[in-house]
């Protein structure tokens, strides 16, 4: 018990502190996840919104692949960006493995489902909702793609904070492409697991309610970005 006391006093002397190590180790998480989550909305929310207005062939097939990669294993995907960025992979002469340019492709790539299909349920949505109003207007596709996207721009916040969140909480892909090399690729996620493992307990409980505080500041923000998203809807 004595312990643990003497843990909670240090981890609150660290975060009233501001510890170097804690702030580094902070902001590269902040980062390498806010990097990887705009390069996913880049990608994701164009081609949920395509998704949305197109009709093709397959397209069904398009969107059960979408929302079944959701739920992609992080550790799978940190084997595929180690494979690919390994000496012997394809990507290997870039040497980009074991740096934050490993662990934003990583979080970038299990973020861009989340945010693909959560904007084309979006966008498929009011697209319902105004189809005959825009092609009143003679809109074909893009001006349709990039009106609706406009519209639901507040709803779309949404999808990437959620993929934020997804991201800022992941550990296993970071842990095998970044290897958790100290004032390098430590992150948030990995150092709470390193610190924990060696008895550091401060230092990981500090951290931890970093993480938490950020994680719930992040779905707040959610809620908001909603209540005004359907506020503005009824109007």
């Amino acid at each position: 018990m004595h312990d643990l006391t003497n843990a909670f006093a240090e981890t609150f002397g660290l975060l009233v502190s501001l510890d170097a190590d804690l702030l580094e180790i902070v902001g590269l998480s902040l980062w390498v996840s806010g990097l990887a989550v705009l390069i996913a909305g880049l990608i994701g929310v164009p081609l949920g919104a395509l998704v949305a207005v197109a009709r093709f062939p397959g397209r069904w097939a398009v969107v059960v692949l979408l929302n079944a990669m959701m739920g992609l294993p992080p550790v799978v995907v940190g084997l595929a960006v180690y494979l690919l960025l390994s000496r012997a992979g394809p990507l290997g002469p870039l040497g980009i493995l074991y740096t934050p340019t490993a662990m934003v492709i990583a979080q970038a790539i299990l973020v861009l489902p989340i945010v693909a299909a959560l904007s084309r349920q979006t966008i498929e949505d009011m697209k319902l909702e105004y189809e005959d109003q825009l092609r009143v207007f003679g809109m074909g596709p893009r001006g349709m793609i990039s009106t609706l996207i406009w519209d639901a721009r507040y709803s779309l916040m949404t999808a990437l904070l959620a993929g934020f969140g997804r991201a800022v909480a992941e550990v296993g892909a970071v842990i095998i492409v970044g290897g958790n090399i100290n004032h390098v690729t430590r992150v948030m996620t990995t150092t709470i697991a390193l610190e924990t493992s060696k008895g550091n307990l401060a230092f990981a409980m500090a951290l931890g309610l970093v993480l938490v505080t950020i994680v719930t500041a992040v779905n707040a923000l959610v809620f908001s970005l909603r209540h005004t998203a359907t506020r503005s809807a009824y109007a």
